[in-house]
This record gives C-alpha cells, sequence and structure tokens, in this order.
C-alpha cells in the first residue's frame, strides 16, 4: 500500500514532467526579472533607471519579443539567451546570467522547429510566461 507521502512524491514526479504553465513562471519572473524588466515586462523595473544612468543598456521590453520575429515568439532563442548561453558572444550585454539558478528536472519543450528539447523546469516556466505576455 502507498502511503499518503509516497503519494504526493509521484504526482509530483509526473507533474515535473509536463510542460508548466505561465503562473509558476510569473512567480520566478517576479523574483528575477521584475526588478529590471518592470512587473509588466515592459523595461521599466525599479533597476532599470539605475542601469540606464551608469550607462548600462535600457532593460528590454520583453512583451514585444514576438513582434521582433514577425509575430513568432522565438521559443529557441529566448531560452539561450536567459540561461546565458549566447548571451557571451554579445557586446555590451548587462543582463546577468540565471543559467545556474534555473537549473531542475527537465521538460519536453517544443522549441520551434518540432524537436522536443529537454528543458529545465524552472527555465521552461520563465519563457512560458513571456510567451504569455507578448502583445
Amino acid at each position: 500500500m502507498i502511503s499518503v507521502a509516497g503519494l504526493a512524491g509521484i504526482l509530483v514526479a509526473c507533474a515535473a514532467r509536463e510542460m508548466p504553465e505561465a503562473p509558476e513562471g510569473a512567480a520566478l519572473y517576479a523574483e528575477n526579472c521584475a526588478m529590471c524588466h518592470g512587473a509588466t515586462g515592459r523595461g521599466d523595473g525599479e533597476l532599470a533607471r539605475e542601469i540606464r544612468a551608469e550607462g548600462g543598456r535600457s532593460p528590454s521590453d520583453l512583451t514585444m519579443i514576438a513582434r521582433g520575429n514577425d509575430g513568432d515568439f522565438p521559443r529557441a532563442r529566448v531560452l539561450s539567451y536567459i540561461d546565458g548561453y549566447t548571451r557571451g558572444r554579445l557586446p555590451a550585454q548587462d543582463m546577468p546570467e540565471f543559467g545556474l539558478l534555473l537549473e531542475g528536472p527537465t521538460v519536453p519543450v517544443d522549441t520551434g522547429d518540432g524537436v522536443l528539447s529537454p528543458v529545465p523546469r524552472p527555465l521552461a516556466a520563465l519563457m512560458v510566461y513571456l510567451e504569455s505576455i507578448q502583445r
């Protein structure tokens, strides 16, 4: 017979393999991104003015990612940018790398080419949230 704790562990393990939903990513966004990109993702967070005053680039408007890509949300590019994989090659990059903060069990993510790639669940959750706030 399975105990309640054992059943809860099984349910958590099963849920961890499913794609996260936007609210899970919203919590990560509030913890890690809102201070620069703002509560609504438009680049107007509390630290944005300070970043500009120090000569840094203004935080991006994260609600316009799809618009800047002909209306398609570039999942692979967004994932790579957040975790820091591609940003090392970009000059004058002010955004910190979050790859180490976004580790964990993986979920299968279609990155836009029809192929499922294993992505750490927190990173996938953040991507899903950003996709949900596009305008």
